[in-house]
């Protein structure tokens, strides 16, 4: 199939070099002035590098970035499909476990006066944040059942081929999704090695980790691009306990 397509190409071309030469000759028997031709075709060819200029360099990077944008635009819709249906429930769970969450709702508390530089701040804040996961104080039966509750949500995202345009968010998805499937393997939680616990502690802190991190910064892109929806995540803000889905 390929060979028969660059077949094609090649005549195509060469049919257009014959068309070129024809009607140079056309116009030669018509004129009987190669004078001109040569001058015209001379310019024709030095126009050529400009127009590779403007082609490859200026417009081809102009419709990049615009197929750019748009894609991204198309990502932050699906990670917001993913923190009203998983992520905003799932920071709760995650809390939970954190023996240091307390620093997290002091700290992510994020309202309408938040400006740029206050998120840029906040995400280095974070960055830097001790998280002690424990196992123990949270009920890993419940996370799971959450979590596989939703395994095929997480999945039909996984398939998205756009997201690896979105490295931070993949690494997320997988985190999430590597943590289903350890919990999801485990059949009761009650008699459980330490090791283990601590096993999934660890895995517990990478999806978290991640999480905390996303939240913030797809709060900031709502703030800049979607100010209704905003008003929604200050709203439901898993982070404040005492914020209220009602406008107040």
């Amino acid at each position: 199939m390929k060979d028969k397509s660059r077949r094609h190409k090649i005549l195509f071309g060469i049919l257009l070099i014959l068309l070129s030469v024809l009607f140079y000759t056309i116009h030669y028997a018509i004129f009987r002035d190669s004078h001109h031709i040569f001058i015209y075709m001379f310019g024709d060819i030095a126009f050529v590098f400009v127009e590779v200029l403007l082609v490859t360099l200026i417009i081809h990077q102009i419709l990049n970035e615009h197929e750019k944008r748009a894609m991204l635009k198309k990502l932050n819709m699906v990670i917001g499909a993913f923190f009203s249906e998983v992520g905003t429930e799932l920071i709760t769970f995650f809390c939970g476990f954190d023996k240091n969450a307390q620093n997290l709702t002091e700290s992510l508390k994020v309202d309408n006066e938040w400006s740029h530089q206050q998120f840029d701040k906040m995400a280095k804040t974070i960055k830097e944040q001790e998280y002690i996961i424990d196992a123990r104080l949270g009920s890993l039966g419940e996370l799971k059942d959450f979590l596989v509750g939703k395994r095929v949500f997480l999945l039909g995202l996984l398939e998205n081929p756009n997201l690896l345009e979105h490295e931070s968010f993949t690494e997320l998805l997988w985190a999430v999704f590597h943590l289903t499937e350890e919990l999801s393997h485990r059949k009761s939680f009650e008699s459980l090695p330490n090791s283990d616990l601590e096993h999934l502690a660890g895995d517990i802190k990478r999806a978290h980790q991640l999480l905390v991190r996303q939240w913030l910064t797809h709060t900031e892109h709502l703030k800049n691009d979607y100010p209704y929806l905003f008003s929604l995540t200050v709203r439901t803000n898993p982070f404040d306990p005492n914020a209220a889905v009602e406008v107040r």
